[in-house]
């Protein structure tokens, strides 16, 4: 393909990625809006997560296993155009079943929020296909070596839809006015806020996929790419992973049982529902070493696992998603519950309703707007010192498209700005830091994110809200450089690679049920110590896979 047609190729694919985005910010606002519409707990609300996030690691562990069963990979036998065919015309029936499963829902019947959570699945299975065949389209699109910066200007576009998501679905929900708490809960148990505006929103998102698949399918300009590479069976892996879904789907299946009935859980009850989180979080931890251990003194039957830059990269991409998502999902509730009868939540700050919440998920998930548009400057090659400039530029002019989607509904005050302002400060010396190095940027942003955290936790204020709300910024960055990591030096065992970083986008369904079950027994606040976890065990990855790598002599 020529350059010319390259750029097409690469602004079409980019239109799903923005859906991504879209949809999964706006989790961040539908989550506390599920909590008091039906009547349940943190943990129950974050199985918004659970469904949406669990869905790609159900949608990848079955592609890997049909194909394993065929002898052949699936995705590369449909080519990666048709991979995001089918998955847009997926998520299209997802999001029409919302229609049904919510007709005539009122307030407090918590059965309906089960039939939600089916719909999502559904929705994110067919995401599930399109992040399969479009991150190595992405990268497929030009030199390898540029395809992290190809992913960074996906995940600018991506960030776009992240941004405008809690703001557009706000609107749809409670529309333009901003009601008071007391009047939120009556209009809500009142039913006159009902679930027809998310019948609605979803309509009209399923049509969205609709056009999308249509663009794809009719466009010249993409061609269908398929990997170059033979499918490589890998038994052990597949094994592995069907026992550590069979683990997940038991410790989540108990505690659903607990769940049945209207009695109120006891102290111990809470506390076993947390032990048993932690043991599907241990059990992914477990298999991945378990993975690691065993390749290293037996490759066979392991396939791309026998890489440990991979193995290494999988926990990594899983506890990236996991923060990403935890951070943000878990951020309402921290802006909302009241802290011992203050009039103040746990930040010291005033207690926000589900209404008022939009501004600062936005804010928050357009910190990982304004680092993935400076992360694709170098898509356009620019010079040198127009780099440098671009670097302080860029993030300001992201985040003054944040202000301006957010002035549809709301307003930062200029105390806010200024707080973002310098956490975006931060930032740019971040990158100046990294200078364009996968390895030294990986280091800086988790050192920078465990500060964040850290703030957070032991800070009151405006200060810790703007601790948390920098993590989307530190964030930011991190997906391509742990993907382009993780693949490299993988030759045949590139394509099923990819598929199990994409499989561990099951982060975004485990970690924020754990925060959010922490919560509820612990506080809100203090559920933030899983987050400092994270970005603890991504500055590890950062060293080790650098040491991994050297050892192999792989370019990176």
């Amino acid at each position: 393909m020529s350059n010319q047609n390259n750029k097409s190729a690469l602004a079409t694919l980019v239109t799903v990625f923005f859906f991504w985005g879209f949809i999964a910010a706006s989790n961040s606002v539908f989550i506390p809006f599920c909590k008091t519409y039906f009547n349940i707990d943190q943990f129950q609300s974050q199985l918004v997560d659970f469904a949406f996030y669990g869905a790609y690691y159900i949608g990848a562990l079955l592609l890997f296993i049909l194909s394993g069963s065929m002898k052949k990979d699936i995705m590369n036998n449909w080519g990666y155009k048709n991979g995001i065919i089918y998955g847009l015309l997926l998520s299209a029936v997802g999001a029409f079943v919302m229609y049904p499963v919510t007709a005539g829902a009122e307030q407090g019947q918590t059965g309906v929020f089960y039939l939600v959570l089916i719909a999502y699945f559904i929705v994110a299975l067919g995401f599930s296909l399109q992040q399969t065949a479009a991150n190595p389209f992405a990268i497929a699109l030009g030199d390898p070596k540029t395809g992290s910066h190809r992913l960074n200007l996906a995940g600018g576009i991506n960030s776009f839809g992240t941004t405008i998501g809690p703001v557009v679905v706000s609107l749809v929900i409670f529309g333009s006015a901003s009601w008071s708490t007391d009047e939120l809960a009556s209009m809500i148990a009142n039913n006159e806020i009902t679930l027809m505006t998310v019948q609605q929103l979803y309509l009209g998102v399923g049509g969205l996929f609709l056009a999308a698949a249509a663009l794809f399918y009719f466009s010249k300009k993409l061609p269908a790419l398929k990997s170059e590479t033979a499918f490589e069976p890998a038994n052990k892996a597949r094994n592995l992973l069907i026992i550590l879904t069979l683990v997940i789907v038991g410790c989540f299946g108990y505690i659903f049982s607990t769940y049945s009935g209207d009695v109120t859980a006891s102290d111990d009850l809470e506390h076993t529902r947390l032990i048993v989180l932690f043991i599907a979080l241990l059990a992914v931890i477990a298999a991945v070493f378990i993975a690691n251990s065993s390749a290293t003194k037996q490759p066979q039957g392991w396939g791309a696992m026998k890489y440990p830059q991979l193995v290494l990269g999988m926990l990594a991409i899983f506890t990236y998603v996991g923060v990403e998502v935890t951070v943000g999902s878990n951020l309402g509730e921290l802006l909302k519950q009241e802290f011992e009868n203050s009039g103040l939540n746990a930040l010291g700050l005033p207690v926000l309703n589900d209404s008022q919440l939009g501004s600062y998920i936005s804010l928050y998930w357009g910190g990982l707007m304004i680092g993935r548009w400076v992360g694709a400057i170098t898509v356009f090659n620019p010079s040198k010192g127009l780099k440098k400039a671009l670097l302080i530029i860029v993030p300001y002019v992201a985040f003054g498209v944040i202000i301006l989607v957010n002035s549809i509904k709301y307003s930062f005050s200029s105390d806010e700005i200024l707080f973002f302002a310098v956490c975006i400060a931060v930032q740019i010396g971040g990158f100046f830091l990294a200078k364009d190095n996968p390895v030294q940027t990986l280091k800086i942003f988790s050192l920078l994110g465990i500060i964040a955290m850290l703030i957070g936790l032991f800070a009151s204020g405006n200060v810790a809200l703007f601790a948390f709300l920098s993590g989307g910024l530190f964030c930011s960055i991190m997906w391509p450089c742990i993907f382009t990591l993780s693949i490299a030096g993988l030759g045949k065992y590139t394509s099923q690679g990819s598929a199990f970083l994409i499989m561990m986008i099951l982060g975004g369904a485990i970690i924020p049920p754990v925060q959010g079950k922490l919560a509820d027994v612990f506080t809100i606040q203090s559920s933030y110590w899983i987050a400092v976890a994270c970005f603890a065990y991504l500055l590890f990855y950062a060293f080790r896979t650098k040491t991994v790598l050297d050892k192999q002599g792989v370019d990176y």
